[in-house]
């Protein structure tokens, strides 16, 4: 079983930054890779960013390139997404999310993803 728990949201102003976290525990973390996905009202839950096992290699959504940046700490069992020039469309419960087998890249679909935190709450006022 693994659990995943993120921290780091809260309250910020448009163009401000926030970066949040997600421990991981319950399996060897640095052979998977991981993703961050959120979810705003009333809205499906979408993509943000991913990372490979490795954290050579990364992938974002459109909306966010630039802006947000994921990275992994190994050592620690950390997933981080540091974000930067926030704007009110970012605003979302922020998701880590955790495969249940071995990827070699980088996934944007919420399919192959099985574990996921309880999320954490961004919000971006103007």
């Amino acid at each position: 079983q693994v659990q995943l728990v993120e921290s780091g949201g809260g309250l910020v102003q448009a163009g401000g930054s926030l970066r949040l976290s997600c421990a991981a525990s319950g399996r060897a973390f640095s052979s998977y890779a991981m993703g961050w996905f959120r979810q705003a009202p009333g809205k499906e839950r979408e993509f943000v960013a991913a990372i490979n096992w490795s954290g050579g290699s990364t992938d974002y959504a459109d909306s966010v390139k630039g802006r947000f940046t994921i990275s992994r700490d190994n050592a620690k069992n950390t997933l981080y997404l540091q974000m930067n020039s926030l704007q009110p469309g970012d605003t979302a419960v922020y998701y880590c999310a955790a495969p249940g087998v071995i990827l070699t890249k980088p996934i944007r679909s919420a399919l192959s993803y099985i574990y996921w935190g309880q999320g954490t709450q961004v919000t971006v006022s103007s």
